[in-house]
């Protein structure tokens, strides 16, 4: 076969995934769908655990002994029609994804339903609207793929992440401050990247006080973004950024990185303290979650029971030294010049 017949199928073949709106990047996939998969977890375990704690501290049987079972059973699902979505995918393959999501969450877990997800939506797009029979082929291939999937790598997957857990988490509790440092500041960057730490906390498994350093570098950059660019935003930005995220900072860290460093070295400092001094624990529904919906918040107490010390650790350290300490940090980098007034302006405020 001549090289000019090589390169035709080739453009051919790029010209059939555009079409079908397959796009093979890291963008789509650790970003767009990883992103989206944090909905998924949010609108049905995440939202079932909020109604359960409600429930329990109220008395009411509905929300622990209805609602939350079922937001757990269906866990998998929202992830799947999450993920497709994130890819863009049509409607027979979003429905289908339900199924490859549940496969992919009793199989391996949350990384084994995202895996699935992924795997058997890209090959129902292929296949959507190609033939006369599209009501049954789409989803039929949708389902077969993502679910072989699923039983294919779901269990190495989620014994994988796992095993990743578990070490970080043994990890932790050897070396609290190391650890504490280095774990609070690698999530505290990934929350505010266009990628999940819910979902990442969530495939490692992460609990323990490893997930309560976790949650002290969301808060760090939640919280601590906030208030970094208070004047720029005022309350507005305080609120979007402090019980939402912190990810609406990207296009402007993007244009001036130096933007992150008062975040960053707070999470430094947090980290450690939590795991030392205040030994904070976290389940791995929260870990990633920091402040927004106040979801770290409500999960610390359920994982410590409440208490003076734990109160006192989430008012000192995810709220009370971000607030005083990360504008501190950049007014000094304001007189020299690296933090210029509106480089932290948000469009949406």
């Amino acid at each position: 076969m001549s090289k000019k017949n090589e390169n035709e199928k080739e453009s051919k073949f790029k010209s059939f995934l555009r079409k079908k709106n397959i796009k093979i990047s890291v963008q789509r996939y650790l970003i767009e769908a990883l992103g989206l998969m944090a909905y998924g977890l949010f609108a049905s375990l995440l939202i079932g655990t909020i109604l359960n704690t409600i429930g329990k501290k109220a008395g009411i049987l509905f929300l622990t002994e209805t609602i939350y079972p079922i937001c757990l059973q269906m866990t998998g699902a929202a992830i799947g029609v999450a993920v497709a979505y994130g890819l863009k995918a049509p409607p027979l393959v979003l429905f289908a994804s339900t199924i490859t999501g549940t496969a992919g969450n009793v199989l391996g877990g949350p990384a084994g339903a995202f895996c699935a997800a992924l795997v058997g939506a890209e090959f129902g797009k292929l296949v959507s609207k190609e033939t006369k029979i599209d009501i049954i082929l789409t989803p039929a291939v949708t389902i077969i793929a993502g679910t072989l999937i699923a039983s294919a790598v779901g269990p190495a997957i989620g014994a994988f992440m796992t095993a990743t857990g578990e070490f970080i988490m043994y990890a932790t509790t050897l070396r609290p401050l190391l650890m504490g440092m280095l774990v609070s500041v690698v999530v505290g960057i990934v929350l505010t990247l266009p990628i999940s730490s819910a979902a990442l906390c969530m495939m490692l498994g992460l609990s323990g006080i490893a997930a309560g350093a976790a949650t002290a570098g969301c808060c760090a950059h939640m919280v601590g973004f906030a208030f970094l660019s208070f004047r720029d935003n005022g309350w507005g930005g305080v609120a979007a950024q402090g019980l939402g995220t912190s990810m609406l900072q990207v296009p402007n860290l993007v244009r001036n990185p130096k933007c992150w460093i008062p975040a960053v070295i707070v999470s430094a400092i947090t980290g450690p303290m939590a795991t030392v001094l205040f030994r904070m624990e976290n389940s791995p529904i929260g870990a990633g979650m920091g402040t927004s919906g106040l979801v770290g918040i409500i999960e610390t107490l359920n994982a410590m029971g409440g208490g003076m010390k734990v109160w006192l650790g989430i008012l000192i350290l995810y709220i009370g030294i971000p607030v005083l300490l990360t504008p501190l940090i950049g007014n000094i980098l304001r007189k020299i010049g690296w933090i210029k007034d509106g480089d932290l302006k948000l469009d949406l405020v």
